[in-house]
């Protein structure tokens, strides 16, 4: 296999974008922590964040903690997803928040969601629990972006959750909106977007190969 090396500075195109992520692909998160020089935690119940920490590390990622696009400049957002072994994602996926005040004239085109969802490198990592985390895979990537009829889905669901909002009916947002109530516990009131049913409708046969497909990358 041939060596490999994360990226030192942002990808100057979705191209070498795609390129480095495939790159990736049949690499066990150990093998590119240790690559990379980074320590792996046992588990991931303290540091639910790390997978996707450690591949934002390889493909060059600037954004941070910043609300903005893993990669700003390219217009494109990095989504690591679990997957089980038939390829099908484990969890719902996090977007992005929605504020419960200052929505006037925000319209489905300006807003936050979509711009985020307009470009984003879905990156699947096999999430089966009983293997440990260090020998976990990551998968073949996805550059994706919402065909016409995902869009106007996407624009759909948007606008319900929007009316809820700004009709003070956020009590009566669920799962199935594509989003939660916020809990009490939240430092500011927001209803989060989810993205694996609603805000990402998946197409009937996953895009993401199975894991018989993973051992033929080594």
């Amino acid at each position: 296999m041939p060596t490999i090396a994360p990226l030192l500075s942002p990808p100057q195109s979705q191209e070498q974008l795609l390129a480095q992520a495939q790159q990736l692909a049949g690499y066990s998160l150990g093998e590119l922590a240790q690559l990379a020089g980074i320590p792996i935690p046992r588990d991931l119940k303290r540091d639910k964040g790390w997978i996707g920490i450690l591949l934002e590390i390889w493909l060059g990622a600037s954004a941070g903690s910043k609300p903005e696009q893993d990669f700003a400049a390219l217009g494109v957002e990095l989504k690591t997803i679990p997957i089980d072994s038939s390829g099908r994602p484990l969890e719902t996926t996090f977007v992005c928040v929605a504020p419960l005040t200052g929505n006037s004239g925000v319209t489905w085109e300006s807003s936050h969601v979509r711009h985020k969802l307009n470009r984003v490198l879905w990156v699947p990592v096999e999430g089966d629990r009983a293997i440990p985390l260090a020998e976990r895979r990551v998968g073949a990537p996805l550059l994706w972006s919402p065909s016409e009829e995902e869009d106007r889905q996407l624009r759909m669901d948007w606008e319900e959750l929007m009316d809820l909002i700004v009709l003070g009916q956020v009590e009566r947002i669920t799962a199935r909106h594509g989003g939660r109530r916020p809990r009490r516990t939240d430092p500011h009131p927001t209803a989060r977007f989810l993205s694996e049913e609603k805000l990402y409708r998946r197409p009937a046969r996953p895009p993401f190969p199975s894991l018989l497909e993973i051992t033929a990358w080594r």
